[in-house]
């Protein structure tokens, strides 16, 4: 019980931006342990970008430190669970953003010696980031203007799209960035009448208006469906971790999720080429992808490999769908937390270079382990948003 407690003080004070060196260092040692994983900062990084955080004011930390004393009984439950050895990627995910969120910006507080100017940014919220830095929560089905620092009209909101002005007198580059959690999908009609549509768990950094004499170019993390508009003067580029895909107008397929081992793309209609982030675009030697062929950019060493597809099993997800073809287990499974917005831990290793065909409508997440359990013999329980394959 002592130890709980000076745990609970040492976040406290963490979140207040008032630890010593040897108390920060308690705390990277203790998120250490509680995501299994050594890919946490040192603590003279965190020690310098804390010197770019506001320390919060009592009633901003009394809001978020409930949300560090979940992180904490989460790693206690793990820790004493019979479960499994480790925490899934997504819960991985959701402790190292909370770290690094309180860390870099006190989870999203804003304020001005006032209450009232506190915005929380719940976890599982739509956001738009506008180019000063602010950000907005954004519902499924709601409306409103995008505008930027000076109140100009950049674009509306309709429902479950965002669609920017194709006019408009900037000058220069000016970034949104729209991110969309697991278990949602948003869409967003570029500039150009570019049409993006972005999936669960994935974020697109994005000019409010293309410039002349430039390349079209955005940022994606995560997975997103393409519809770019046709114009020959003005490339489309892509650009998803270490992966450049070049375009002039064509349907396509990008899934590069951070946890994943390669960035796909799954071409539709026209041509992409694509290439290392690091190389030029050249046609003759980058890869140049035609229509119903998959290119994979494997992340460990760079190549890319060619392969054709069925592309309507890479743009089934628009429609709410889940079409696994020829996937392993540990794949399907990590399609399925993006989707319903769980922590999958399987415990039956075996299952997991396992290759599954199965395709699921609109349908719920304990129909489709029920379908699993019958059609596979996979057991299962669901705790909470926690499922448990034994």
């Amino acid at each position: 019980m002592q130890q709980k407690e000076n745990i609970s003080e040492l976040l406290r004070r963490y979140i207040l931006n008032e630890c010593s060196p040897e108390e920060t260092e308690a705390v990277i040692s203790y998120f250490r342990s509680a995501t299994n994983s050594n890919d946490l900062p040192s603590v003279v990084d965190v020690l310098n970008l804390l010197k770019e955080h506001r320390k919060l004011e009592n009633i901003s930390s009394d809001i978020s430190f409930p949300v560090m004393l979940k992180v904490a009984k989460e790693k206690d439950q793990v820790a004493n669970s019979k479960v499994g050895p480790s925490i899934s990627w997504r819960k991985y995910a959701s402790i190292a953003a909370i770290f690094f969120g309180v860390m870099l910006t006190g989870y999203f507080f804003w304020q001005n010696q006032n209450a009232d100017d506190i915005l929380i940014i719940p976890p599982d919220a739509i956001t738009l980031e506008l180019e000063d830095g602010s950000i907005e929560i954004l519902s499924e089905d709601g409306s409103k203007d995008v505008v930027d620092k000076n109140g100009k009209l950049l674009g509306r909101q309709s429902g479950n799209l965002i669609s920017y002005e194709k006019t408009g007198s900037t000058e220069e580059l000016v970034y949104n960035t729209l991110t969309v959690p697991y278990g949602k999908r948003f869409d967003l009609k570029l500039s150009d009448g570019t049409i993006v549509y972005l999936n669960a768990g994935t974020s697109l950094r994005y000019p409010v208006k293309f410039l002349d004499e430039q390349n079209r170019e955005v940022y994606l993390t995560g997975e997103a469906f393409f519809e770019v508009s046709k114009d020959s003067l003005h490339p489309f580029v892509v650009g998803a971790d270490r992966l450049d895909v070049r375009v002039l107008g064509t349907q396509f397929n990008i899934s590069s999720y951070p946890e994943d081992d390669s960035t796909d793309v799954v071409l539709v209609e026209g041509s992409v080429g694509m290439h290392g982030k690091t190389e030029t675009f050249n046609e003759n030697t980058s890869t140049i992808l035609t229509p119903g062929f998959k290119g994979s950019f494997e992340k460990s060493n760079g190549t890319i490999k060619t392969q054709a597809v069925v592309t309507e099993v890479y743009s089934s997800w628009i429609d709410g769908q889940l079409v696994f073809r020829n996937m392993t287990f540990e794949n399907i499974l990590k399609k399925m937390e993006r989707h319903y917005d769980v922590s999958i831990i399987n415990n039956n290793h075996g299952l997991a270079n396992e290759v599954f065909n199965a395709s699921y409508g609109k349908v719920s997440l304990q129909k489709v382990f029920e379908d699993l359990k019958q059609t596979h013999g996979i057991e299962y329980s669901i705790e909470g948003t926690d499922i448990i394959i034994n």
